[in-house]
């Protein structure tokens, strides 16, 4: 059974609660225990215990972003001895990026990082899919060692030393996170803007790839752009984009085929979702019912890419 150490910025608390929920069937086979700072006990040294961990575990993983990055303790202390121990033969440490950031830049830099080709698992339209990426670039990680027999069970006896070392207890000690409305009401204005600079790049890059198409992307207001493609000057799709509050029946980001409508006229729109640990977005269904997918818990590029893929399917039919 490898022991996994998590050296992560209590920043991105959540995210590490979320990849630790994904490496369950892991810990059910019996082929991993993990541990992070949140399981100390009251009255241990503090540094001590997290040295004493750091210096016996098989598997290290580095949840790197920004925070992670300018955070002394993880980057001073916990990244330079795990490297010590990576290059010694004595662990594995395996960077997950979490964020955007200057990464390479670090000591691990070298090292194959988690998600596929170190992409953000931030930037993945379908968090849970970058989650099983990452477990399963660990379950490939682990020891190859033969499982041993299991002894045949005896009568348990409780001696006095055992009543003193650690409790077992559950790695599932995650509660639910609360949402103010300045976090829903940031999280919005965000992922428009992250919406508005995709489209600006995707039909930048299209005109490039392809000499027949020309496009057009014009910023409205601060809370609305429309976008065009044209194939040999005539004009094939467009859409407008609108940001309208997380409130009423236009709440959201909404997505219309008319570049010159109004934000109480759309096709489709994207709505803030509250969840245990994060916030996403939720697309209201009219698209779905038509396509028969149904898509939920959207990051701001998985919503980027909703909306993109329906300006540009009337080209690919």
């Amino acid at each position: 059974m490898a022991s996994i150490f998590f050296s992560y910025s209590h920043k991105d608390e959540s995210l590490r609660n979320e990849l630790e929920t994904h490496l369950a069937m892991l810990k059910r086979e019996g082929l991993i225990t993990s541990w992070h700072d949140r399981k100390i006990t009251a009255g241990d040294e503090f540094a001590g215990v997290i040295d004493e961990k750091l210096n016996t575990a098989e598997i290290i993983l580095l949840l790197v972003s920004s925070d992670f990055l300018a955070s002394g303790y993880c980057y001073d202390i916990e990244v330079q001895q795990a490297m010590a121990r990576h290059e010694a033969g004595m662990a594995r440490v395996i960077p997950i990026i979490l964020r955007p950031c200057e990464w390479t830049r670090a000591p691990f830099g070298r090292l194959l990082a988690a998600p596929t080709d170190g992409k953000p698992i931030s930037k993945w339209a379908d968090r849970d899919e970058a989650f099983l990426d990452v477990v399963r670039q660990i379950r490939a990680a682990l020891p190859k060692t033969p499982r041993e027999p299991s002894p045949s069970p005896r009568p348990a006896v409780r001696t006095r030393h055992e009543e003193t070392t650690e409790l077992p207890r559950s790695s599932n000690l995650r509660l639910r996170q609360s949402f103010t409305d300045a976090d829903k009401d940031r999280f919005l204005d965000e992922a428009f803007e992250f919406i508005a600079r995709f489209f600006e790049g995707s039909l930048e890059e299209l005109q490039k790839r392809h000499p027949e198409i020309e496009t057009r992307f014009r910023r409205i207001d601060a809370h609305s752009f429309s976008a065009a493609i044209y194939r040999h000057g005539k004009k094939k799709t467009a859409c407008s984009v609108h940001q309208g509050g997380r409130r009423g029946f236009t709440g959201g980001i909404t997505f219309s085929y008319d570049e010159s409508s109004q934000a109480n006229s759309f096709n489709e729109a994207l709505n803030v979702e509250v969840g245990e640990q994060a916030l996403s977005l939720k697309p209201m269904g009219m698209q779905s019912m038509l396509s028969g997918q149904n898509k939920g818990h959207l990051t701001s590029e998985g919503g980027a890419e909703f909306f993109w893929s329906m300006l540009i399917e009337p080209l690919q039919r």
